[in-house]
């Protein structure tokens, strides 16, 4: 069953009487955030594709700061946008909440009407966060790492919000919630036996068991498309199974990911500007773990790749679509998620990458 949605009015709780464009949003974590909207100066702390896809180009317009790691970690996808809009350069950095290098300071000195932070790095900042309110800068939490409808489609709305992009906001949302509905209304009414099913983010290659996913990224994913994780019981957020795990549990189906580059030259490589071939053969390349060729996954060449800048983001909604088809292969017959993910870009960003953002044996 898909989780009650709250209506996008509800965002709005209150609206000033004297000044219109004062607006009191309710955030992720239920708090009460008051800011003018339009915001003329945001830090974008997390999730810059989403807050263009969603405010439009133009809303960078109004970013005078950004973590930007997470984009520039996807170096061929930050060239396609650099290329396309060469003053995201010069946009200032914020530094990494991860790392302890993000900057109280920095983003006072920017004088920003607001920033929006992940629900991650809004926990990790701590103490940090009441520096920034005792600054005068209200401070606005979106997630979408979580995985959930009820964040995608909230952060979705409260980004539309901070960029006046309501009705635009509402579209994406309402797409990404029939996509989600039509996928698992098709597999309530065939009723079929949950396949199980292991993810791991394959930088590391082959050699090194990477991270996998319980409840959230890749691990709600593959629960929203009807999966049996098996990472869910031992693994909270993301983590490494031992080896032996793996192989206990035989999985039915298995899911590499990877960005453009890895650590090593049999690393899972996928996305902007990789060919297909190389990620065929780099997927095949783990079916000489120890072990690996007497699970199901490997006999029945059930092993697919999935490009991982792709999740944790409304842009996600065609991943649901994969892992569900190769789940079920003979109930989605019709979909091609690769093609919805280009389709997004074609109706909603202004660049069109090209490259191989799924792929399977």
């Amino acid at each position: 069953m898909l989780p009650k949605i709250t209506a996008f009015s509800t965002l709005l709780l209150t609206s000033s009487i004297c000044l219109a464009q004062d607006v009191t949003v309710t955030d992720i974590l239920d708090r009460q955030v008051t800011f003018d909207a339009p915001a003329k100066r945001v830090v974008v702390g997390f999730y810059p594709e989403d807050y263009m896809a969603i405010g439009t180009e133009a809303a960078y317009d109004h970013v005078v700061g950004m973590s930007k790691y997470i984009w520039q970690a996807r170096p061929a996808n930050w060239e396609m946008y650099l290329e396309h809009r060469p003053s995201l350069d010069e946009i200032p950095g914020i530094g990494r909440v991860d790392t302890k290098t993000f900057s109280v300071e920095k983003v006072i000195s920017l004088n920003p009407d607001l920033i929006m932070l992940a629900d991650w790095q809004y926990k990790g900042l701590g103490s940090d966060i009441e520096r920034l309110e005792n600054a005068g800068i209200p401070v606005i939490v979106v997630d979408y790492n979580a995985q959930t409808l009820e964040r995608h489609v909230k952060s979705t709305e409260i980004i539309g919000v901070i960029t006046g992009q309501e009705e635009r906001a509402k579209k994406i949302a309402d797409e990404y919630t029939q996509n989600l509905s039509m996928i698992q209304t098709r597999i309530e009414q065939a009723n079929l036996p949950k396949p199980t099913v292991y993810t791991e983010y394959g930088a590391a290659g082959v050699n090194e068991i990477g991270y996998t996913f319980g409840k959230n990224m890749w691990g709600a994913i593959s629960t929203m498309a009807g999966g049996d994780n098996i990472s869910a019981p031992y693994v909270e957020w993301w983590g490494k199974l031992n080896p032996e795990q793996i192989l206990a549990a035989n999985p039915d189906v298995i899911v590499m990911t990877g960005y453009e580059t890895g650590s090593g030259d049999d690393a899972m490589v996928m996305g902007q500007g990789v060919d297909a071939d190389l990620t065929k053969s780099r997927l095949a390349g783990f079916k000489d773990r120890t072990g690996w060729s007497s699970l199901s996954a490997v006999e029945n060449d059930r092993m697919y790749g999935a490009y991982h800048g792709a999740v944790r983001s409304i842009l996600d909604g065609p991943m649901i679509q994969f892992y569900a088809q190769v789940l079920y292969p003979d109930l989605f017959t019709d979909l091609n998620p690769e093609q919805a993910y280009l389709d997004f870009y074609k109706k909603y960003l202004p660049v069109m990458p090209t490259g191989t953002f799924v792929t399977g044996l």
